[in-house]
């Protein structure tokens, strides 16, 4: 039996009083069958909960379990990062807290990390529990995306994966605030392959992705990851001109040829409207990029920290300050 090797898995956490028992009991029988020294990182990503003080007692009883508390809720992306960040294995597991994704697939991830694949995805063969609304969204969103930008990322897959040290490194180094991590995965290439699997509902509590969050998580996606919406708004500007000038034709023809022209607003007012909606879209886009290059610009650390329990000296730069403890 190989000792020399380190896994370690990353748990992101919000709220999650309900489930974190059931969750570190499930994740600790499975770490009895990987051949290999093993961690548990849990990250609590400012829950106002009684999360905190329950991974504190779990650090307490177990030396393998490792917690970082963050400051504040920076969000689940943000708390990946920092786990990642803190993570030393030779390979690295992201799940979530919901039991969603059951613990039993790291098992087969580990096999096809063995075999030589640098990444071993989770793919959902099917959801329980999941809405037709938000799992027709969740398709139309992987294609959209696949269509938008110049990488492709898999279908039907979330955070869920096994990643080598040299993956996640690569990951450790990009330090955008507006975080797509599994597109991430994607940019930095190696050789990743799929690990089919049956999502579950989730074992208790709540949801902590709703409509809201997840539309503000796909149009991070989209920008983060494709141009296309800056050049759909060039598009649109032309369109709208192009409006603009068979409106304009049609006027100018209609006096010199004497051609019978109501007068009145109605058209005007169509005009006007239509051109100053696109204006408006065209400008919103722009101002969606240019809020994240002011937020690039400003380079304020991902995340401060408010506690860490059995880790070690972080691996990040972001996280080197003495004021994050």
């Amino acid at each position: 039996m190989s000792r020399n090797i380190l896994i370690s898995i990353v748990v992101p956490c919000f709220n999650e009083e309900e489930v974190l028992p059931l969750t570190h009991a499930h994740l600790r029988s499975v770490l009895e069958n990987i051949p290999y020294d093993t961690e548990i990182v849990y990250v609590d990503d400012g829950s106002r909960d009684k999360t905190g003080e329950m991974l504190e007692a779990m650090h307490a009883e177990d030396e393998r379990v490792k917690v970082l508390r963050l400051s504040r809720n920076y969000g689940h992306q943000i708390a990946v990062t920092a786990g990642l960040d803190a993570a030393q294995g030779d390979a690295v597991v992201l799940i979530d807290a919901d039991l969603q994704d059951p613990p039993e697939v790291i098992l087969e991830m580990i096999e096809r990390w063995r075999d030589g694949y640098d990444v071993a995805y989770g793919q959902r063969i099917d959801r329980e529990g999941e809405t037709a609304f938000k799992l027709w969204t969740a398709k139309l969103f992987y294609r959209l995306i696949n269509r938008l930008s110049n990488i492709q990322i898999p279908l039907d897959t979330g955070d869920f994966r096994l990643m080598d040290r040299k993956v996640v490194d690569g990951l450790c180094l990009m330090r955008e605030q507006d975080r797509f991590i599994r597109g991430m995965v994607t940019w930095t290439g190696f050789r990743q392959t799929a690990v089919p699997y049956h999502r579950a509902s989730r074992a208790a509590g709540e949801t902590k992705y709703p409509f809201s969050k997840m539309l503000r998580f796909a149009i991070d996606a989209i920008i983060s990851f494709s141009t296309v919406p800056l050049r759909l708004a060039t598009a649109v500007g032309f369109i709208a001109s192009a409006f603009a000038l068979v409106v304009m034709g049609y006027s100018l023809l209609a006096v010199v040829l004497q051609l019978p022209l109501e007068p009145g607003w109605a058209s005007l007012l169509i005009s006007v409207s239509f051109i100053g909606g696109c204006q408006l879209i065209c400008l919103g886009i722009i101002g969606e990029y240019v809020g994240r290059i002011y937020r690039e610009a400003k380079r304020r650390p991902l995340y401060l920290l408010r506690t860490r329990l059995g880790l070690s000296s972080p691996r990040s730069a972001d996280d080197s300050n003495e004021g994050r403890e």
